[in-house]
């Protein structure tokens, strides 16, 4: 069997019943009668020719690129979203997204953002990235394993039910606790994650100024972990690993298109199955 780019966005989106693609994601090279994907979390013009050296039909790729990058902080609003349903009000909750915004938005202007498309098409390799709808399928495998975490337990069980899911205990670096100790109690427990990126000092400390005792990211900048342990700010920061939670949604969306019939080919994935890490 075969499928066209359009039908592996749909598979993507399909993971978490959405229709909507997110700006975040696009299809920059279309193409038909795919039979072999190379999957992978970045492109860069090696991906391509690599896809093209071992007969791949199309490359997919995780994170944004083109135009997909340069209007990656339009989905920081889901952090808008998360904070109004933890009680955050929404003028605060806005005040640092914008923030937030802006700086990824000046930051995209350093971008050489036609390179790696430009490439693909040279090559005639079909492109596409899907970002956050994976995410969001890992959010909703985080969230389900989590859900009964209650809040007298300690952040070290939190952590271990986390270990549960394949990609985080097969990685090489665990989950950690950047910001208080996995000794304290978890209380409100807040995951940000499938926001288009972490929310940083600004957003975390919001959680924690709204009775949020436990804040869940993927990663976090050094300085910002500092910068919250240097307020010695009452809570816990919880990072989990960018490849392992990365690794969630990319294989499955590789699972989907093996039921399709498609081969795929996976490079830089943290594997599914139940084998240690190693």
């Amino acid at each position: 069997m075969s499928v066209d780019t359009a039908e592996i966005m749909k598979i993507g989106l399909d993971l978490v019943n959405w229709n909507k693609l997110p700006s975040d994601s696009a299809i920059h090279l279309k193409g038909n009668n795919i039979r072999k994907v190379l999957i992978t979390v970045d492109v860069s013009i090696a991906e391509l020719i690599f896809a093209n050296k071992i007969n791949c039909d199309a490359v997919v790729a995780h994170h944004p690129i083109g135009v997909s990058y340069l209007k990656f902080h339009q989905v920081f609003s889901r952090h808008v979203d998360y904070m109004i349903q933890n009680g955050i009000a929404k003028d605060a909750a806005k005040r640092v997204v914008k923030e937030l915004k802006r700086r990824v938005e000046i930051r995209s202007h350093a971008s050489i953002y036609k390179q790696i498309v430009d490439t693909a098409k040279i090559l005639e390799m079909p492109l596409v990235n899907i970002h956050q709808p994976c995410d969001e399928y890992m959010r909703r495998v985080i969230q389900k394993k989590i859900r009964n975490c209650k809040s007298n337990h300690k952040v070290s069980h939190l952590l271990n039910l986390i270990k549960e899911i394949p990609e985080f205990r097969n990685a090489l670096n665990q989950p950690l606790v950047v910001l208080g100790s996995a000794n304290n109690n978890v209380g409100r427990v807040a995951l940000v994650v499938a926001a288009g990126t972490n929310g940083g000092f600004p957003v975390a400390k919001l959680y924690y100024q709204n009775n949020i005792s436990t804040v869940i990211y993927l990663h976090i900048d050094p300085a910002d972990a500092a910068k919250l342990n240097a307020e010695k700010i009452e809570g816990n920061l919880v990072i989990l690993g960018h490849l392992a939670g990365d690794s969630i949604g990319l294989n499955a969306l590789a699972a989907g298109l093996e039921e399709k019939g498609v081969e795929t080919v996976k490079i830089g994935i943290v594997p599914a199955s139940k084998r240690n890490r190693g």
